[in-house]
């Protein structure tokens, strides 16, 4: 775990591929554990340590996760998220657009239908019964001969929005099986990385801009700009 900010109201760590955020049934050990007891150990916090799940990112996704560390930063976060005033940025390595790729932002919308015995979404361009409406921006900021890094911002926040939405325009996540790449990546990894999150602080006010380190992957340093 690598923490890249933090104060007496918020911390953000790096989440590394493979970590789950919140407990769930595998019954991993979660990045808010960890995080709780990094707290616990170093301001030497008796009993039990407060800590407020935000947001969540997909196991297999690396970057930015922000943890509250007060009920007041919690709330207000939280309201925040619901209000759009959060805003992520993520980088996903995708294969190489064969014409020219859009340097320039293109908005793509979908309406999505979250299958949950598959833990899989579906993309469709019409509204369809169950379906929530998806909207992202993205442009490719890198260009390679096989691969290309492509930026999204997040306009609404639906369950593997990014990663349905990028496959169905014909450009799957490398390392993403689930919805298309045609080979894994050789740490489980897909390369979908939050990269930036900016917002007001709930409590100080102060504006807050935080960049996730590149992962090791020399390929995310070949395409990075």
């Amino acid at each position: 775990m690598q923490v890249v900010y933090e104060d007496n109201h918020i911390i953000i760590v790096n989440k590394e591929s493979g970590e789950i955020v919140q407990g769930d049934k595998t019954g991993d050990r979660p990045l808010s554990d960890i995080v709780k007891q990094y707290i616990k150990e170093k301001y030497q916090k008796p009993g039990e340590v407060f800590l407020g799940v935000v947001h969540r990112l997909d196991r297999p996704v690396s970057g930015l996760v922000v943890f509250a560390r007060t009920s007041k930063a919690l709330t207000r976060l939280n309201k925040m998220f619901a209000e759009g005033e959060v805003h992520k940025t993520y980088w996903a390595i995708v294969p190489a657009y064969d014409k020219q790729p859009p340097m320039d932002y293109h908005t793509l919308t979908h309406w999505l239908v979250r299958n949950e015995q598959q833990n899989k979404s579906y993309a469709y361009d019409h509204e369809v019964p169950r379906s929530k409406k998806a909207m992202l921006r993205y442009r490719v900021i890198g260009h390679g001969e096989r691969y290309d890094l492509v930026e999204v911002e997040l306009m609404t926040g639906r369950h593997h929005q990014i990663r349905c939405q990028l496959a169905t325009i014909g450009h799957p996540i490398k390392g993403d099986l689930k919805y298309g790449a045609k080979r894994s990546n050789p740490d489980g990894s897909i390369s979908l990385l939050s990269r930036r999150v900016e917002f007001i602080h709930p409590v100080s006010k102060l504006p807050i801009c935080i960049e996730a380190p590149l992962p090791q992957d020399p390929l995310w340093a070949a395409l990075a700009p």
